[in-house]
């Protein structure tokens, strides 16, 4: 193929499904050797305009140019021959298969006589290695996929779609589960990427990121195409009006609760795994935001999790309205009027296939319970209305698959589900981790809400305007201690970082 001035046109991509344009004449254009940001809030049409070009989709308009020349892609297949890959959100590897194995699955080479063919380890292992020195990736090809890390993980994912001579790679949330020191290695990847010639669709939420990294923007909204502009000429206000079409000068809601007396008082509380929590004590107060902040392994989440009856503690002691509880599991957490939305809302938190009905009743099924072996069917569907309907929730129909939901609508859901069980203290883990910035102001101005109306929340968050801007006092925890207690007014991100990296 001849050189063009854009490897990769999609122009006037139109996509519908049953009451709903996810794509209205979109048209996106990709030079060779840049980053191209792709923004919008959850369903501004990104995914979907992602997995037309992937072959996941069948657009009902439109074309798809590369470098200069039309392409029919009928399938992912038909888009990874013609050079394009896609590194999802989620990632899928196979945890009890080497890192080799999970690179070449599919497309194993082989030796033999004839029909009898075997797989030719030695020559995988030198592609693998071969491979790897061409991005600068330093991982054995022989470990099992499981014992890595999450960063690991991505940086095989990227070294399998360099392996199909991709020229355009679409990265969907690539940092959402990384440490800072794991995304400048991600960035370092990148760059050696661009120098190769490799076209790179970015997709995050994260605006310093896209501001960091990104050659070009488009942003899209309701399914349109806004407009494209250098990433120099943008600035983190500008997109944020471009993307939820108003001036969003207010990252946080005004929040006017009063934190009153202590509600729960943790001392002392140690994990039965020596790595991680140990002699961890706060109090947290009746109608107060504590945010919970730390560096990936500081054990937020093992501890919140052990508030919540899912790990086991050795000593320490729990006490609610000043008298000393035993959770040992999450049917006690929950008879103590304590809730968990988890951090992995896909993977631990909703049931994907069942609607969204299904899915904002799951917690509560015992209210609900009618002569024993039956449900109430009308009071379930009355109460999931209303919570819905209170937290703004967009769905076609309370029988609409949650799968089918924006990420920030599938929070909702979740926590309406929470909710229901009428809770006393809330437990967020991340609770606007791959949400856009739109649905994220609705998400803290529900929690802002409920700390008004008395509810207890502690809220673990890796994003720290988050942590500043929402929390009340900042609890902060290094490699399983408690470094620091923070009031909320007068923490910054340097004190907290410090405490954060404390050993």
């Amino acid at each position: 193929m001849t050189e063009h001035p854009f490897i990769l046109e999609m122009n006037e991509m139109t996509k519908e499904f049953p009451g709903v344009k996810a794509l209205d004449g979109v048209t996106l254009k990709v030079r060779p050797g840049t980053v191209h940001a792709l923004m919008g809030e959850n369903g501004a049409g990104k995914s979907t305009l992602m997995k037309c070009l992937f072959g996941m989709y069948s657009p009902d308009g439109g074309e798809i140019w590369l470098n200069g020349e039309k392409v029919d892609i009928r399938n992912s297949k038909d888009a990874l021959h013609l050079g394009i890959s896609m590194i999802h959100q989620e990632l899928h590897p196979i945890p009890f298969r080497s890192v080799m194995e999970n690179i070449w699955l599919g497309r194993f080479p082989t030796s033999g006589l004839g029909p009898i063919q075997f797989v030719n380890h030695k020559k995988m292992r030198r592609d693998t290695e071969k491979l790897f020195k061409e991005i600068n990736i330093d991982i054995d090809p022989d470990i099992n996929v499981g014992k890595l890390s999450v960063s690991k993980i991505q940086s095989i994912e990227i070294a399998k779609a360099v392996s199909y001579h991709s020229r355009v790679i679409v990265m969907d949330e690539p940092t959402s589960s990384l440490t800072g020191v794991e995304v400048e290695h991600l960035f370092r990847i990148i760059r050696d990427l661009k120098q190769r010639g490799v076209a790179i669709i970015y997709i995050s939420h994260k605006m310093e990121e896209i501001l960091q990294i990104s050659d070009e923007v488009t942003i899209m909204r309701d399914g349109r195409k806004i407009g494209s502009w250098p990433a120099g000429d943008l600035t983190t206000d500008l997109i944020i009006s471009k993307m939820v079409g108003r001036d969003l000068t207010q990252r946080f809601p005004s929040r006017d609760n009063v934190p009153g007396d202590v509600l729960l008082e943790v001392r002392n509380l140690s994990s039965v795994v020596t790595k991680s929590f140990q002699n961890v004590s706060f109090d947290l107060r009746r109608g107060e935001i504590l945010g919970v902040g730390g560096l990936v392994g500081a054990q937020r989440t093992e501890l919140i999790e052990a508030l919540f009856g899912l790990r086991d503690i050795a000593s320490g002691n729990v006490i609610l309205n000043g008298k000393p509880v035993k959770i040992k599991s999450p049917e006690d957490a929950k008879k103590h009027g304590i809730a968990l939305l988890t951090e992995e809302r896909r993977s631990t938190g909703i049931f994907p296939v069942l609607s969204v009905h299904e899915n904002g009743a799951v917690a509560n099924l015992k209210r609900y319970r009618k002569f024993y072996v039956l449900l109430d069917e009308k009071k379930k569907k009355v109460d999931v209305k209303m919570m819905v309907e209170k937290l703004r929730t967009k769905t076609p129909s309370q029988k609409t698959r949650i799968m089918n939901l924006s990420g920030g609508n599938q929070q909702k859901v979740l926590l309406a589900r929470w909710l229901l069980t009428e809770p006393e203290i809330l437990l967020l883990d991340e609770p606007t981790r791959g949400i856009d910035v739109g649905a994220k102001f609705e998400i803290y101005s529900i929690i802002a809400d409920l700390a008004k109306q008395g509810k207890s929340i502690i809220m673990i968050s890796s994003e720290m305007p988050e942590l500043l801007g929402m929390s009340d006092r900042i609890l902060v925890m290094s490699e399983g201690k408690l470094t620091g207690i923070l009031d909320g007014a007068e923490a910054n991100e340097e004190v907290i970082m410090r405490l954060a990296a404390q050993h």
